[in-house]
């Protein structure tokens, strides 16, 4: 497996969906497995407003996200969607830039009001983006990550359960997909 590109889509880099990247890099390294930490925050904000595509650094990514085994997108929920930020940063990016990638989306919010943010808002942006398996995603509260536990930052066992049995679903598919990858460059 080469590696999974970690996506953050937070404009802020002591955000919550800053520390769940940060802490999904540390469990997903556990297995042995190498993580490209992204963030929009890595990117000058005129390539992004004036979507200049055609820049070394939005080059550089869709090379690093091409290269990617998988990928974990986050991002908290404002006005009911995903930053927009992230969807500047996306909307730049080439059409089928997630093509033949898994994805694993997780999504902060203030409340469970905006529940259905990852389904109705993330999602088809990430097929738009020619995604080839969209894991279902988690969206948490805030109450339930603590900023200051970069160890633990998941503070309710339910919320971590789906947390972890989805990257697990998701490292499996990866894995997988190197695999049949792999055996298609032999043949």
């Amino acid at each position: 497996m080469s590696y999974i590109a970690a996506i953050s889509g937070s404009p802020s880099s002591e955000s919550r969906s800053s520390i769940l990247v940060s802490y999904l890099k540390s469990e997903i390294e556990k297995e042995g497995i190498r993580v490209q930490e992204v963030s929009v925050l890595d990117f000058q904000p005129e390539v992004l407003i004036q979507g200049q595509y055609n820049h070394p650094s939005i080059a550089e990514l869709s090379e690093e996200i091409k290269g990617a085994s998988g990928i974990v997108i986050v991002s908290p929920v404002y006005k009911a969607a995903y930053s927009g930020a992230l969807k500047t940063l996306l909307d730049i990016l080439p059409q089928d830039a997630f093509k033949d990638k898994p994805v694993y989306p997780l999504m902060v919010g203030g409340s469970p009001a905006h529940l259905l943010a990852i389904d109705y808002s993330l999602k088809p942006l990430l097929t738009a983006l020619s995604a080839q398996t969209i894991l279902k995603g988690v969206y948490l509260i805030d109450k339930y990550v603590d900023k200051g536990n970069m160890e633990k930052p998941i503070q309710d066992e339910e919320v971590q359960s789906k947390v972890s049995v989805q990257l697990e679903q998701f490292l499996g598919i990866t894995k997988n997909l190197s695999r049949i990858t792999v055996s298609e460059k032999i043949y």
